[in-house]
C-alpha cells in the first residue's frame, strides 16, 4: 500500500503534509493508506483516476484524520466517464482503471471557512464507507457528472454548507444509507440545478440541518431539499424510506422540501416517501409543483405551520400517515393549495392538547382545489375538522371528526366557504362541536 508516511508525511497535526501525500498519489500503487495520526494539508489532494486508478483512500479503521487548512476540497477525484450506467457507455480505461474509487474509515476536518471534504467529478461506482466529514463547508460534493455512487455508514456532521450536495450534477443511481447527516447549516442532503435519476435515501438519521447550531442568520433549508426549478433540472425515481428526519424549527425550513416545475416538458414525479419519522420544523413536508408522489406510512409530527403543505401539485397519494403535535409549542395540520387529483386515505390528524390551536383553525384545509378524495381518516380535536374553500368535485366520505375533550371547543366538523361545485360530504361521523356539524354550502353542479 502507498503508506503516506513512507513518502514523508508526518501526521502530527502541525506539519504541512500536502506535498508528501501528493507524492504518494503520484508515485504510489493506488492504495493511499493513512496510519493513525492527524495529517494537515493546505491544498487539495487531486486524484486523476485515468492516470492513478484503481484508487482507494484508507484511514486505518477511522484512526486517521486529515485537517484541510486550505480552500476547496481536501480530496478531489476526477474521472473521465461521460456515459451512463450502461456497460457499453464506458470509454477508454473507465472500466479497468477508473471503476470503484473507494474512500473508507477516515475523518476530514475543515480548518478553513471554504474547505470542503470530498469533491467528485465524472466518476463511476464511487464508494464512501465509514467516513466522517466535519467543520467543513460541504461534506461530499458531487458536480458535473457521476454514476453509481454509494454512501453508507458515514457521519456528515456539523458543516457550514451542505452535508451531501448534488450541485449541478448529471447523476444516475445514488444510494445514501445507514448514515448520520446532521447539523449541516445549509441542509442535510440537497439537490439543485441537477438531473438525477434513481436516488435512494434509506435508513439514515438526518436532523438539525439548519442555522441554529452555527449561530448564524437563518436561511431556507431542509434535511432533504430537492429543487428542480432551474432550467434543465429534473429529479425522478426517488425513494425516501425508513429515515429519522427531524430538526429544530427554522424560518422557511422544512424536513423534506421538494420544489418542481409542474408544467415541465418531462413531468416530474416517481417519488415514494414512506416509513419515516418526520418532525419539528416550520413545515415538515412541503411540496410545490409536484406530480406523482406517494406519501405513505409516515409518522409526521409537530410543526410551526403545517405537517404537510402541498401547493400547485397533482396526482398525489397520501395514505396511512399519522399527523400529530407532541408539545403545545408546536401545531399539527395539513393544507392542500391549488392542487388537483389528490387522495387522502386512512390518515389520522390528532391535536392532543386541551387548548387547541388558535392559529391553525382546521386540521385539514383545502384551498382552490379540485378532485380531492378524503376518506377513511380521523380528525380529532381540531377547532374545525376539515375546511374547504373554493373546492370543486371534492368528496369527503367515511371520516371520523370528533372533539374528545371533556369540554369540547371545536367550532364545526366540516366547513365549506367560497364557491363550491360538485362537492360531496357523506357518511362521516361528526362528534360534538359548538357550531354546526357541516357549515356552508357543499355545492353541486
Amino acid at each position: 500500500m502507498s503508506n503516506v508516511t513512507g513518502f514523508g508525511a508526518v501526521g502530527d497535526g502541525e506539519t504541512d503534509d500536502t506535498e508528501a501525500i501528493a507524492h504518494a498519489v503520484a508515485q504510489g500503487d493506488g492504495a493511499l493508506h493513512f496510519p493513525p495520526g492527524t495529517y494537515r494539508i493546505s491544498n487539495t489532494i487531486e486524484v486523476k483516476l485515468a492516470e492513478h486508478g484503481p484508487f482507494t483512500i484508507d484511514g486505518t479503521g477511522g484512526t486517521a484524520r486529515v485537517i484541510m487548512a486550505g480552500k476547496g476540497p481536501a480530496f478531489r477525484l476526477i474521472g473521465t466517464h461521460g456515459g451512463t450506467g450502461d456497460p457499453g457507455s464506458r470509454k477508454g480505461n473507465v472500466a479497468t482503471r477508473q471503476r470503484l474509487p473507494t474512500i473508507r474509515n477516515i475523518e476530514v476536518e475543515g480548518a478553513n471557512t471554504e474547505a470542503d471534504g470530498f469533491e467528485l467529478i465524472q466518476t463511476l461506482q464511487s464508494v464512501f464507507e465509514g467516513v466522517l466529514v466535519t467543520r467543513c463547508r460541504h461534506g461530499i460534493h458531487l458536480i458535473q457528472r457521476n454514476r453509481n455512487v454509494l454512501i453508507s455508514h458515514c457521519h456528515i456532521y456539523f458543516n457550514s454548507g451542505v452535508g451531501v450536495y448534488l450541485d449541478g450534477v448529471n447523476l444516475h443511481q445514488i444510494n445514501i444509507a445507514s448514515s448520520h447527516i446532521s447539523y449541516n447549516r445549509q441542509g442535510g442532503i440537497r439537490l439543485e440545478r441537477s438531473e438525477v435519476r434513481n436516488l435512494q435515501i434509506t435508513g439514515n438519521d438526518i436532523e438539525y440541518n439548519n442555522f441554529r447550531a452555527h449561530k448564524t442568520e437563518p436561511e431556507p433549508t431542509a434535511e432533504i431539499y430537492i429543487d428542480t426549478t432551474a432550467e434543465g433540472a429534473s429529479v425522478n425515481e426517488v425513494t425516501i424510506a425508513s429515515n429519522t428526519i427531524q430538526a429544530t424549527d427554522s424560518p422557511a425550513g422544512s424536513n423534506i422540501r421538494i420544489k418542481e416545475k409542474l408544467d415541465a416538458t418531462r413531468p416530474p414525479g416517481l417519488f415514494a416517501i414512506s416509513g419515516n419519522i418526520i418532525g419539528s420544523q416550520e413545515n415538515n413536508v412541503y411540496l410545490t409543483g409536484c406530480y406523482g408522489i406517494a406519501l405513505s406510512g409516515n409518522c409526521i409530527y409537530s410543526c410551526t405551520n403545517r405537517n404537510l403543505l402541498i401547493e400547485d401539485s397533482r396526482l398525489i397519494n397520501v395514505s396511512g400517515n399519522t399527523f400529530r403535535r407532541h408539545t403545545p409549542k408546536y401545531g399539527t395540520g395539513v393544507h392542500f393549495v391549488r392542487s388537483t387529483d389528490i387522495t387522502f386515505t386512512g390518515c389520522s390528524i390528532h391535536d392532543e392538547t386541551e387548548e387547541g390551536q388558535a392559529d391553525l383553525t382546521a386540521l385539514l384545509e383545502l384551498t382552490d382545489c379540485q378532485r380531492i378524495n378524503v376518506t377513511g381518516s380521523q380528525f380529532i380535536n381540531g377547532l374545525i375538522g376539515i375546511a374547504a374553500t373554493n373546492t370543486k368535485h371534492t368528496a369527503l366520505t367515511a371520516n371520523t371528526i370528533h372533539d374528545t375533550r371533556d369540554n369540547p371547543i371545536s367550532n364545526h366538523g366540516i366547513e365549506f366557504t367560497g364557491k363550491g361545485v360538485g362537492n360531496l360530504a357523506a357518511n362521516n361521523s361528526i362528534g360534538p362541536c359548538k357550531g354546526k356539524a357541516i357549515k356552508g354550502m357543499i355545492g353541486s353542479e
